[in-house]
């Protein structure tokens, strides 16, 4: 999945404790709530009512810092008085080695001197893309060797009022959930993510688990008979293995490791004696840590986790681990995914040929054979991603063919979103020659969802809401078109927002939240939920449509990273047992990204300052730190 790079800007107020007013760098921090209210009313209004689009943050250019937005305008009406302005507090990463004791402070590093209204509007100079900026000072030399990261206070009449960090979260460009389309069957995109069933074929993947027993590498032939005899009734061959191989917590991790890889091996040498093509593969060892804190959490263990990793390493030996061996024979197991390719007799056959084998069974009227060659010209298509070749297919415009002319036309926007308005024109042509199709009923209202939200054409909405009720009509699963429901309100909702109908906007999002319930999600619909509701800022919704998913060691790890990115932030998330539980799913499903996100926001991370929070930080010294 292509992400994206969200800056989100983070204002809260520091409320201090001092018996005694302050004054430090020229900069009165006031002594007592009230007088703060009383001296920072106007900022504190004036911020609450700043529009989402005014961006700003601080810039370091060589060993300068320059404080860039993009909207000079909004500033200059900010800094009114001749005492407003701002000061830089330059944070170090240093400051959260794990050996350190990190002091409350309303300063997290070195606080620059700071700059006023003059100063600043006088500095403002264009910069690309419709920015500004201005010279705020400069990197003291002792620490310009250090990574860093720069936290703004914004004064108000020289009195210090708001603190802001800077955080740079991963995100993700949000989707309809996934329609599919007919071809010989309803097809889904290869792309998205494969659901958490235990045996499924949906989207070309099969998912199963394969549990172990204690310090063995070999399996049941009961507890992998399942996915054998899925493979004998399909047609299909494995294109690529991914085996996640987990072992129970108990011993060495270097021995865990090990016993992990050989199981894993073992079910790929297994597997590849069904076919000849080689297998790709791709395995992951780790220790099952998320479900051990699962089980235990309400047994009598469950103090276990309070303690670090390494404790409880050191605790479950001899009779204890006897003790937990009814949870831990649980957790010895391989997640295996398979990634199916149909098997395709005319494979090698070059496009050519394809083409031409094509035509001359449609001039036979071998319908049925016309059709899995069509399939082979399809994979060469996406391979070329044009769909150029299907002008060089001779297929009459006739009622016997539109199983052909339909897959032919939404191949086309299957290919690419681009062609959907070509594509529409096609199938509703050949609705006029079959009009109780529901194959070519049900990919129309597929495509014209792609123009009504990208306004391509004009699209009665009422119209089109009925015309998705009426699928069932021709046969189409209601979870299909609640699905399709869904999505019109999440095209909706869009669409009144930008003409500013928030009543109308607010009723979509509630037919949403009691809707997407009522059928089953794979991960890229809770994905694509998730990301929906964030965008509309509703937080809390999109949270809970995660909480179940991100405990289970299966989970995706774009979906458990998007939870994080949600919640890391939040104080009192973070101190839960059950975020730590969540917070070493990541870990053991990518250590390096979760460590990653505690770079500095310049390089990629999300913010070392997160490690102000002891339960953060207890976390990443446990996992991260060298």
């Amino acid at each position: 999945m292509k992400n994206i790079t969200l800056i989100l800007f983070i204002l809260f107020t520091i409320c201090n404790n001092f018996t005694n007013a302050q004054e430090v760098m020229g900069i009165y921090f006031p002594k007592s709530d009230t007088e703060r209210i009383t001296k920072c009313n106007y900022f504190e209004n004036i911020f609450q009512k700043k529009p989402k689009e005014v961006k700003f943050s601080i810039k370091r250019e060589g060993n300068k810092l320059f404080f860039k937005t993009n909207n000079k305008k909004w500033f200059l009406s900010v800094f009114k008085n001749s005492g407003d302005g701002i000061a830089v507090d330059i944070v170090s990463k240093s400051r959260y080695k794990c050996n350190n004791k990190i002091e409350d402070s309303q300063i997290r590093g070195t606080l620059l001197k700071p700059v006023f209204a003059k100063q600043l509007i006088k500095g403002f100079k264009p910069i690309v893309s419709n920015y500004f900026k201005t010279f705020v000072g400069n990197v003291p030399e002792n620490l310009r060797g250090e990574e860093l990261e720069y936290n703004i206070l914004f004064l108000s009449n020289k009195a210090f009022c708001w603190y802001q960090s800077t955080y740079n979260l991963e995100s993700y460009p949000w989707d309809l959930l996934d329609m599919g389309v007919y071809l010989d069957s309803l097809t889904y995109k290869d792309k998205k993510i494969p659901s958490n069933d235990k045996f499924v074929t949906k989207y070309k993947t099969l998912k199963f688990v394969v549990p172990f027993k204690k310090n063995k590498a070999a399996y049941s032939s009961e507890d992998i008979k399942p996915l054998y005899d899925s493979l004998k009734l399909t047609d299909f061959n494995i294109k690529k293995i991914r085996i996640k191989a987990y072992s129970s917590i108990e011993g060495s991790l270097k021995r865990n490791i090990e016993l992990q890889e050989k199981r894993a091996n073992s079910i790929v040498k297994s597997l590849q004696s069904f076919q000849k093509p080689d297998i790709e593969v791709e395995i992951s060892s780790s220790e099952n840590w998320v479900e051990f804190f699962n089980d235990i959490s309400k047994s009598k263990f469950k103090n276990l986790k309070l303690l670090s990793k390494k404790e409880i390493k050191n605790k479950v030996v001899g009779s204890f681990s006897i003790e937990l061996e009814k949870y831990l024979q649980n957790h010895r197991k391989a997640v295996i995914i398979l990634d199916l390719e149909k098997k395709d007799k005319y494979k090698n056959m070059s496009k050519e040929n394809l083409i031409a084998t094509f035509n001359d069974l449609i001039s036979k009227d071998n319908i049925d054979e016309a059709l899995v060659v069509q399939n082979s010209i399809f994979e060469k298509i996406k391979e070329e991603h044009s769909p150029d070749l299907l002008k060089q297919l001779n297929v009459p415009k006739q009622l016997k063919y539109i199983p052909i002319l339909n897959k032919n036309s939404i191949i086309k926007y299957d290919i690419d979103v681009k062609y959907a308005k070509i594509a529409f024109d096609e199938l509703k042509m050949l609705e006029i020659l079959d009009p109780e199709n529901k194959k070519v009923k049900y990919n129309l209202v597929v495509v014209k969802f792609i123009i009504w939200r990208y306004r391509w054409e004009n699209v009665d909405e009422n119209h089109f809401k009925k015309q998705i009720v009426n699928l069932k009509e021709y046969g189409i699963p209601k979870n299909l078109i609640d699905r399709m429901l869904v999505n019109f309100h999440i095209v909706k909702a869009e669409k009144n927002l930008r003409a500013r109908e928030y009543d109308k906007k607010d009723e979509s999002l509630e037919f949403i939240i009691d809707t997407y319930e009522n059928f089953n999600l794979s991960n890229y619909d809770y994905l694509s939920l998730a990301q929906f509701l964030t965008y509309y800022s509703d937080l809390d919704e999109a949270t809970y449509l995660l909480d179940d998913k991100v405990t289970t060691i299966t989970v995706d790890e774009d979906l458990l990273f998007y939870y994080l990115n949600l919640t890391l932030t939040n104080k009192y998330a973070v101190e839960s047992q059950a975020y730590r539980v969540i917070m070493l799913n990541a870990v053991e499903m990518n250590k390096e990204r979760f460590c990653k996100l505690f770079n500095p926001s310049s390089k990629g991370g999300v913010t070392f300052q997160l490690l102000e929070n002891k339960y953060l930080r207890k976390t990443y010294c446990e996992n991260c730190s060298r």
